[in-house]
Order: structure tokens, then C-alpha cells, then sequence
């Protein structure tokens, strides 16, 4: 335990020069391939950026085989050369076959990372291939990176981050409308083709430390993460670089204690945790805070079926006086008995209802809303009569949906387009806020 914390402190302290590298290197990259990233996932590319990476394998091996040394710079304009030459295929195909872009994309992936494969085998067994760290290269090796090799990405990242932040406005007008931009006269071919060439680059400077398998992981799934949390894209850019870093710095952090294990798959596991916890707690998408908004509005719409039976009853008797009991509430509605008992409860917390030994009624709010909600259901029966010509006996069921979710102006437009109603199609009485028929 004590070693674990020691540890921990020696990389978060930075003392060491070499952990300096691996966190400025990590965070640098993490956060230049969220934030572009975010382009290439809105406009649903995401398995160009997977293709880019393995495209980019023999070029790694080639410019290794013509320098003979492991120059970062050297590997990159390597890994560069190819990946372009493997999206150009891609576009060579779609335009010369009937092949569609998933296809063309699986075939230049498969052969390139093939021919990368063949290539560092052939490094491999000429003796110098372990020594190198080629290997590396597949997996990624935060470890690897040197102080040159930060300073490069540190040039690079900063330079696609200005770009991309320049261009700010114009890359959001071709990415969500293409056909807009076309027709306000700007160069959307170029501005594809400047967006592309920024993934491609923000793909290539990741390979040391995520590796080819893994890079498109870094690239997307921060994006995903992000898309989660806001609808705003410049926030889901930022959010995007915030995930790429974070996952990059504690991905090293993970490897840096076990240095055994690759680097590139601690990043891309803890940037899927990230993004598994989006999916589930993010405040609007996630699946949990869908499943309490349904639940949310379950017991909404079961609290407004209890206070509309109950103002019904009254209505009949004009007084809304009378107490009720449990039991009986359950006859003016299929109530389930534990629902009806937990709707009213809330409602009684509420002050819409009270209690009185043991049997209920409503409170003069209850009564207002409750006439709020048979108000809404029979302006909507009368709206459907009307204007949609429906049979009675289709139109209770649509209201009883459409009255729990209609809003004051919704409602306020009802009234001023069917003239003030007094009465719904079967001829009940349409109640106001006060119970009463409006006059």
C-alpha cells in the first residue's frame, strides 16, 4: 500500500522529467484528439478515423526501413504519407464502384494494417525491430515519449487546436449544414478537406502513445462522452478535450504502475469508463435520469388521474366537500392500490388533499388543479371533434394523454381558437380555474 502511494505521488508530483513528458505528452494529445474528434463523430465518421490509424502502420515501418532510426518527426511524416494515401483510395473506390463507404473503409483498413504487419515482422527479424520500439507503436508506449517528442506534440496539438478554434464558426456551418454553406459561397470541398487533414494529423501524433489499434477509441469515444453531457457544441468541444486529457494523464498513471502493460489500453479503458458513466448519470441522456424522468412522469400522471376522479365526483354533487375513502377512490379509476396510496401521500405533502379520520377530499388547491386537469382533457376532446372531425369514441384516449403534458400556452391558444368553450363534445361542462363554467 505504502508502495502504491509512493508511487502515486512520484508521478502526480512530476519531480521525475520523464513522468513530466508522459503527463504534458498524454494531456497534450488527449485533448487535441477530443476536441477535433467531436467534428468527426457529429458528422458520423467515425470509422474513417479508425481507418486512418491503421493506414498509418506501414508508414511507420517504411520511414523506419529509409532512416534506419526511430525519429519521431521521421515516423510521423511516415505514418502521415500513408494514411493519406489510404483515405485517398477510399475515395478512389466509392467514386469508381458500386462499393458504399463501410466496404471501401473495412478493405483499405485490412490491407494496410496487413502490409504494416508484414513490414515490422521483416524489421523484427533483421535484429533491430526490439530495439527500435516499433512495436510499440501498435499499442502505444507512454513511457516512450522524450522530451523532444513533447515538445513536438506540444507544436503540433497547439497549432490543430488554433486552427480548429479560428475556424470555429465555418467548420460548424459544414458540419451541420453542408448544403447552407455551399449555397453562402463558402469553399466547403477545401474546408472538408482542412477538417480531415486536422483528424488525420491529430490521429497520426497519437500513435506513439495510444498505438494504431487503439488511437480511433481516443479520437470518438471522448466526443460520445461529451454528446451526452450538453446540446452546445463549442461545450462539447471543451468537454470533449477535458475527457481526452483526464483519460490520457490517468491512462499513464495506470501504466506508470504497471509499466509491463501497454499504455494505449489503459487510456482507452479509462476513457470508456468515462464514457460508460455518461451514458448512465449524465443529467438529460443518461439512462438513469431517463429512467427517473419516466418514473417522474408516471407518478405525475397518476397523481393528476386521482385529483381529476376526485374533482369529478365533486363536479356531479357540486361540493367537493365529501370525504372518501381509499377504497372508494379506487372505483373511479383502475387504480393500482399501492400506486393510489403513494399518489396520495404526495398529494396530501402537496396540500392538494387532506386527510380526515382516515378518509380524504381535496384541498382548494386539489380543486383547482384537479379542474385544471379535466379542463385540459376536455379542451383537447373538443380541439379533436372540431378540427379533426374524430368519432366520440375515439377521443378519450388521446386526452387522457394529452392532458398531462400540455402547457399554459398551449391551453391559452385552445381557448382563444375554440371561442371560449363551456362545453366538451359530450356536452360536460368544461371547468376554469374556480370549478365554475366560464361565463
Amino acid at each position: 500500500m505504502m508502495e502504491l502511494w509512493d508511487l502515486t505521488i512520484r508521478f502526480f508530483s512530476m519531480a521525475d522529467a520523464n513522468v513530466r513528458y508522459v503527463i504534458f505528452g498524454s494531456m497534450l494529445l488527449g485533448g487535441a484528439a477530443g476536441g477535433l474528434g467531436t467534428f468527426a463523430f457529429l458528422q458520423r465518421r467515425s470509422l474513417v478515423g479508425d481507418t486512418v490509424a491503421h493506414a498509418a502502420l506501414p508508414g511507420v515501418a517504411i520511414a523506419f526501413l529509409l532512416t534506419g532510426e526511430k525519429n519521431l518527426l521521421i515516423i510521423l511524416s511516415g505514418a502521415l504519407f500513408t494514411s493519406w494515401i489510404g483515405v485517398v483510395l477510399v475515395n478512389y473506390i466509392i467514386s469508381r464502384s458500386k462499393l458504399k463507404l463501410d466496404t471501401a473503409l473495412g478493405i483499405v483498413l485490412s490491407v494496410f494494417f496487413g502490409i504494416g504487419i508484414v513490414l515490422l515482422s521483416i524489421i523484427q527479424k533483421s535484429g533491430s525491430g526490439s530495439q527500435s520500439g516499433l512495436d510499440k507503436f501498435l499499442f502505444g508506449q507512454a513511457a516512450a515519449i522524450s522530451k523532444n517528442d513533447v515538445i513536438l506534440l506540444a507544436i503540433v496539438g497547439t497549432a490543430l487546436l488554433a486552427i480548429m478554434t479560428s475556424l470555429y464558426p465555418k467548420f460548424k456551418i459544414i458540419v451541420f449544414d453542408p448544403l447552407f454553406a455551399s449555397a453562402s459561397g463558402l469553399k466547403t470541398n477545401f474546408l472538408q478537406f482542412l477538417l480531415s487533414t486536422l483528424i488525420v494529423i491529430s490521429v497520426i501524433i497519437g500513435l506513439q502513445a495510444v498505438g494504431v489499434v487503439l488511437m480511433a477509441a481516443l479520437l470518438f469515444t471522448p466526443a460520445a462522452a461529451a454528446r451526452q453531457w450538453t446540446d452546445n457544441l463549442s461545450k462539447m468541444i471543451m468537454l470533449a478535450s477535458v475527457f481526452g486529457a483526464a483519460s490520457g494523464i490517468l491512462g499513464a498513471y495506470i501504466s506508470f504502475l504497471a509499466p509491463k502493460f501497454p499504455t494505449g489500453p489503459w487510456i482507452v479503458i479509462v476513457v470508456s469508463f468515462i464514457f460508460v458513466t455518461s451514458i448512465l448519470f449524465a443529467p438529460k441522456r443518461g439512462v438513469i435520469s431517463k429512467m427517473r424522468l419516466h418514473l417522474n412522469n408516471q407518478r405525475k400522471t397518476n397523481r393528476e388521474h386521482i385529483l381529476k376522479a376526485l374533482y369529478k365526483s365533486g363536479q356531479k354533487l357540486n361540493d367537493w366537500s365529501k370525504t372518501y375513502s381509499i377504497s372508494e377512490i379506487a372505483n373511479f379509476w383502475s387504480f393500482a392500490e399501492s400506486k393510489l396510496k403513494y399518489g396520495i401521500r404526495q398529494l396530501t405533502r402537496q396540500g392538494m388533499m387532506e386527510s380526515i379520520n382516515g378518509r380524504y377530499k381535496l384541498t382548494d388547491i386539489g380543486i383547482s388543479e384537479g379542474a385544471r386537469v379535466l379542463r385540459l382533457h376536455r379542451l383537447w376532446e373538443l380541439y379533436l371533434s372540431k378540427y379533426l372531425e374524430l368519432p366520440e369514441d375515439h377521443l378519450h384516449r388521446d386526452a387522457e394523454d394529452m392532458e398531462h403534458i400540455i402547457t399554459p400556452e398551449i391551453e391559452a391558444r385552445l381557448v382563444k381558437l375554440l371561442d371560449n368553450p363551456q362545453y366538451d363534445p359530450h356536452n360536460q361542462e368544461i371547468p376554469y380555474t374556480d370549478g365554475k363554467v366560464k361565463s
